[in-house]
């Protein structure tokens, strides 16, 4: 399949529909506390995607019954919301998708519930530092390779289980698109990266190896050992300078 570039106007789309994406996040990050349930937060991005003239990419699709992807723990990828009460010393990734105009927005995040612990807070801040080395990478004149490579460059040393099974992926008209984004790997493996190409970057590490499993919900991707896992992405575009992130948080919501 041919790799998508997008035209201004169609980038001008993502960026709004990343800023529906974004101000959920902002809302759910302020509602996360123990005792919330993943499906409270699930109800929260509901009402802001509606309220904001927007529709869920996540909700439907392929029967996927909620409106975020909440994955506790040891869960990585794909969590279905629902009663689960947070408790402290837990953590959630919670991965939101939004349609404006046909275009799409997507960006997952990691929080910690309460306190957690020291090494629960390294992961989450080297996963967040592994996305960032890898949307640092993705550069016009470049292979997609070279953000995997990023991504590696920074877990492998930390001794981190890097998941080998998902990864990012391309996103425009569709939420997954052309092309695959391993998170590791060679840098000049890939297709060669031009501006106006949208990615969705998102690295995601566990405390213990790489292997997965999923759950009998057939959605649920968890660590085969039981360890934690973090995931954290941005939808960005590639420009003839740095990469644009078209999933960051602007504004401060206005309670």
């Amino acid at each position: 399949m041919a790799i998508t570039i997008k035209n201004p106007n169609e980038i001008s789309k993502m960026r709004d529909a990343g800023h529906v994406v974004s101000v959920c996040h902002q809302q759910v990050e302020a509602a996360i506390a123990p005792g919330v349930t993943t499906g409270d937060l699930d109800e929260i991005v509901r009402d802001v995607i509606a309220g904001m003239g927007a529709t869920s990419n996540f909700y439907g699709h392929h029967g996927f019954p909620g409106y975020i992807c909440a994955s506790v723990n040891d869960e990585i990828v794909h969590g279905i919301p629902g009663e689960r009460r947070l408790e402290s010393g837990d953590i959630i990734s919670v991965d939101i998708g939004a349609i404006v105009d046909g275009f799409h927005g997507d960006s997952a995040w990691t929080y910690a519930v309460g306190d957690v612990s020291d090494e629960t807070q390294r992961l989450l801040r080297d996963t967040e530092d592994a996305l960032y080395a890898g949307i640092s990478a993705a550069l016009a004149g470049r292979r997609i390779g070279a953000i995997g490579s990023a991504v590696e460059s920074v877990a492998r040393p930390l001794g981190y289980g890097i998941v080998e099974g998902y990864g990012g992926h391309g996103i425009g008209r569709e939420m997954w698109e052309e092309p695959h984004i391993p998170n590791l790997g060679s840098p000049d493996s890939g297709p060669m990266m031009r501006p106006g190409m949208t990615l969705a970057i998102e690295p995601m590490l566990n405390l213990g190896d790489h292997e997965t499993k999923v759950l009998a919900d057939n959605w649920t991707v968890v660590t085969a050992d039981g360890s934690r896992s973090a995931h954290f992405e941005h939808t960005v575009v590639i420009t003839d300078g740095e990469p644009e992130i078209l999933t960051r948080r602007l504004v401060a919501v206005v309670e």
